[in-house]
């Protein structure tokens, strides 16, 4: 394989494992991003707060034929209704993916779980 095939094999690979979705949250933007590291860090991924303000990158090893994955989550507070949170989640990656798919399921089953009255 030349270096432009592995190129356009990679190039491939991400577009085919490329996961990109907003969801919204009644959490707080820096409880979403909290939350975001402790996940992904429990799973044996790199996380933490990127440079850029309301921002968490995910780092993982090599999947199928990417050499290392890469994500980003993104919380933006007071979108549309006052106390919601856009969350914006994009990755790519065999695993990281559905990694990421799994995030905001439990994202939203945690919100719910925080919402619910104290008996």
């Amino acid at each position: 394989m030349t270096e432009a095939t592995d190129r356009n094999a990679i190039k491939a690979e991400m577009q085919r494992t490329a996961f990109q979705k907003n969801a919204v949250s009644k959490m707080k933007p820096a409880e979403v991003l909290e939350y975001a590291i402790a996940w992904f860090t429990e799973r044996g991924y790199k996380s933490g707060k990127s440079a850029r303000p309301n921002h968490v990158f995910v780092l993982g090893g090599k999947e199928g034929l990417l050499p290392r994955v890469t994500g980003e989550i993104a919380a933006r507070g007071d979108v549309g209704k006052p106390g919601t949170t856009l969350v914006t989640v994009d990755a790519a990656g065999e695993l990281l993916g559905p990694s990421m798919k799994q995030f905001l399921a439990d994202l939203r089953a945690h919100g719910r779980a925080l919402q619910k009255p104290a008996e």
